[in-house]
């Protein structure tokens, strides 16, 4: 790592200042320069920008390369935006549009900002957790595709009130992620969050948790200049007094005329050699010493860097001040606080630029521009070709006929793409925590092995009554993590952009119990919004696992993932379903334009001739194709002839088929509808018809022709509005069947009485909304 000399480290002051204008400015314009008719607060963060202005510049301008991956935190997006138009990567015409439709983003985005942002952030601790992650992701591709481009470091920009995030925390006790010595964290410990200066941060505390995870702990608090006051008579007593003193305190000092600083350092100390000292150092000079903390000092961050381990990660906690140079510099009320007219024009003179030409760049013959382009030039990316395609199958060929799970049917098309398409399986890593050989993942384990960083001696190799073989090897294609969804959805969803990072086309699949999937949901909602493709099976689902009790049995995750943007929700009932549809989402992942899946299974077995998959070709590829697109029709009525229509979703399909026998049995026609994916039937009924599904079909037509009218009853084991949409489109008369209240320990007859899923509940439903 590079040590910038002396007159590089003048030129990177003056960047730095440049940077703390325009980054100043970029806000102001967006505030200020444009006009609001709404009244809507536009917003931005001068102050959280500012404090990050010295960290960031000496990365951009002096230590990073092509291969470093870089995760900014979400206030300090217009610090990024700065740096990028210095080097080149950002036109002009976008530094007024921050926050504006088509503009600058509020925050860093991947997929949504016109510069180079490597990571998505905006929630506060799950960005900073994307570059561990990403670490790791890499590490993985790079052990199964040699000609994956090298990374450099996985950094990550956050500000110290992160800390309080508890993915932050589960994210550092992860135990591999030990062994990233990629990984490189800085901290922005500027000692305030949105409301408040944080009252003690108690970094002894963060500094040992750090270390008792196995990171390497470097903190910058002082800068070179007042480290030189300490060296001098009195200069302990200096240094004591200012690191002794309450948060508050120092940030009051921050705030006090000139010529009060000395006599609040002094206080009720009276120490004679603290006295002596700060009264001998001219008034302006002692301010300015106050202020020189190890995140505002260019140099030792340089030093620094290079002094940062390779063998283990590394947090450095840097010292400073929100709104650094800012006439809103250490305020507590300062997070979005903006400049106003008069302030803008007093730092465009401490600047040295021209408020009428807020976008001046350095003169080409300046060494400052010189550096500027050299480096725009050193960070340059080549253009990622997206990975491979694939042979996906559109069946494995596997005859369903015995009784089984979807769950047990997820385990067997795992082993089975292994077998059928050995190309595809090979892009295929899975992931659990510490749930694999419960979610039916066990066997793919044996044939693929447990990834690992480096391989490690399987001490169980030679005991033959262990079913499961739990080899670690860096060749392996399961990732286990601890117990902590958060760690498993934000790796998932780094294992889901590898293809877009660096050309390798993953297909990961992630098994989670389901009632967890709503704890995880916003990191994986997040990756998603950020590019991570990836596919989470949720099982087991619903009060269908009865015995498991109420803390187990999830409700409301069947609306959650319909309503998850990026993403397709599905819940098949029989295991050939469940082929043809986890076929078509692999699909999906790892390609341009492509979009993330939501399995959601039980461990109910049911009787698979009951799907009635057709025996002729063509009738069974009609039913694959129906299926793919959302669902599909168990009887072959003439929908015009029917009185009421069954609709059922996953494991209470055979309550659904026999409740239509029984009102057959009394005359009423009942046809029955199973549905694979009402997210994909409801985006057929919004789109009225105008968008069909993956293979062409418009879905909601097939299943509900329009101009006829029959009654609806819904079923499934989850919140029954999730359904509710079906009555809409045609104004058909419905009742809904579902859960609505927590659950308890019971069989399973009992848990669907209770719930009201049963057949005889379905029977009374629909003699209900006929009026019978």
């Amino acid at each position: 790592m590079s040590t910038a000399t002396a007159p590089d480290l003048k030129t990177l002051r003056r960047i730095a200042t440049r940077v703390l204008w325009l980054s100043t400015a970029i806000v102001d314009a967006a505030n200020a320069g444009r006009p609001n008719e709404t009244g809507v607060k536009v917003g931005g963060h001068q102050a959280s920008s500012a404090s990050m202005v010295d960290i960031m510049v000496s990365l951009w301008f002096s230590e990073l390369d092509h291969t470093d991956r870089v995760s900014v935190k979400p206030h300090a997006s217009p610090v990024l935006h700065a740096i990028n138009y210095l080097l080149g990567d950002l036109d002009q015409a976008y530094l007024p549009r921050l926050r504006e439709l088509g503009g600058l983003q509020s925050y860093p985005s991947r997929l949504k900002d016109p510069d180079t942002v490597d990571f998505s952030t905006g929630s506060v601790g799950i960005g900073a957790t994307a570059p561990l992650w990403a670490a790791m992701a890499h590490r993985y591709v790079r052990s199964h595709f040699a000609s994956t481009e090298q990374a450099g470091r996985f950094i990550s920009l956050l500000g110290d009130a992160e800390l309080d995030e508890g993915a932050i925390w589960e994210a550092v006790a992860e135990p591999s992620a030990a062994r990233l010595g990629e990984l490189l964290w800085i901290v922005d410990l500027n000692r305030q969050s949105l409301d408040r200066v944080v009252p003690d941060v108690q970094i002894h505390r963060l500094q040992r948790m750090f270390e008792a995870a196995g990171w390497q702990v470097i903190t910058l608090k002082w800068g070179r200049g007042i480290s030189t006051l300490f060296e001098q008579d009195g200069g302990e007593a200096l240094r004591r007094r200012l690191e002794l003193m309450p948060n508050e305190e120092y940030q009051r000092i921050l705030r006090a005329d000139v010529r009060d600083v000395a006599e609040r350092l002094i206080g009720d100390v009276q120490d004679p050699a603290l006295v002596n000292l700060v009264r001998s150092i001219p008034a302006a000079e002692l301010t300015n010493a106050v202020r020189d903390l190890g995140g505002h000092d260019i140099g030792l961050l340089l030093d620094t860097y290079g002094a940062v381990a390779t063998d283990r990660p590394t947090v450095i906690f840097a010292y400073t001040i929100k709104g650094r140079g800012l006439p809103t510099e250490g305020h507590p009320n300062n997070h979005s606080a903006l400049l106003t007219a008069q302030q803008m024009a007093a730092l465009a003179e401490f600047c040295g630029t021209d408020p009428a030409y807020p976008w001046r760049v350095f003169a080409p013959d300046d060494v400052a521009a010189e550096l500027c382009r050299q480096r725009g030039e050193t960070l340059a990316r080549r253009r990622v070709i997206p990975g491979p395609d694939l042979d996906v199958p559109r069946t494995l060929g596997h005859a369903h006929r015995s009784t089984v799970s979807t769950q047990a049917a997820f385990g067997r098309f795992l082993t089975d793409l292994h077998r059928a398409a050995p190309g595809v399986a090979a892009r295929v890593v899975t992931t659990s925590p510490d749930v694999a050989s419960s979610t039916n993942v066990g066997g793919w384990i044996n044939k693929t092995g447990v990834w690992s960083v480096a391989d490690r001696h399987d001490w169980f190799a030679d005991d033959r009554e262990r079913l499961l073989r739990w080899s670690e090897v860096t060749s392996g294609q399961h990732i286990e993590l601890g117990i902590a969804e958060v760690n498993l959805v934000g790796l998932l969803g780094e294992l889901g952009a590898t293809w877009s990072r660096w050309g390798e086309r993953l297909i990961p699949i992630a098994t989670i119990y389901d009632p967890f999937v709503s704890r995880a949901l916003e990191p994986w909602s997040y990756s998603i919004y950020a590019g991570g493709q990836s596919i989470l099976v949720g099982t087991p689902s619903g009060v269908t696992l009865a015995s498991e009790g109420g803390a187990h049995q999830s409700i409301s995750t069947p609306s959650i993932g319909l309503e998850q943007p990026g993403c397709v929700a599905w819940e098949p009932a029989f295991a050939q379903d469940l082929e043809w549809c986890l076929l078509e989402a692999i699909r999906q992942i790892g390609v341009p334009g492509g979009t993330s899946a939501y399995f959601r299974l039980t461990t109910r077995p049911l009787d698979q001739l009951a799907a009635r998959v057709p025996e002729d070709p063509g009738l069974k590829e009609r039913r694959r194709r129906h299926a793919v697109a959302g669902g599909y029709r168990l009887t072959e009525h003439d929908p015009a002839e029917e009185q009421v229509i069954l609709v059922g979703v996953g494991a209470v399909m055979p309550e659904v088929l026999a409740a239509a026998e029984v009102l057959n049995s009394k005359g009423i026609l009942a046809g029955v509808v199973c549905l694979t994916s009402p997210d994909l039937v409801y985006r057929s009924f919004s789109s009225r018809g105008d968008l069909a599904g993956h293979d062409g079909t418009d879905i909601a037509n097939v299943l509900f022709p329009p101009g006829r009218h029959s009654a609806l009853v819904t079923v499934l084991d989850g919140h029954p509005h999730t359904l509710a949409f079906l009555a809409g489109p045609r104004g058909d008369p419905i009742r809904c069947l579902g859960v609505r209240d927590f659950g308890q320990s019971s069989s399973l007859p009992d848990a669907y009485r209770l719930h009201g899923l049963d057949t005889a509940a379905i029977v009374d439903a629909a003699l209900s909304v006929l009026g019978r």
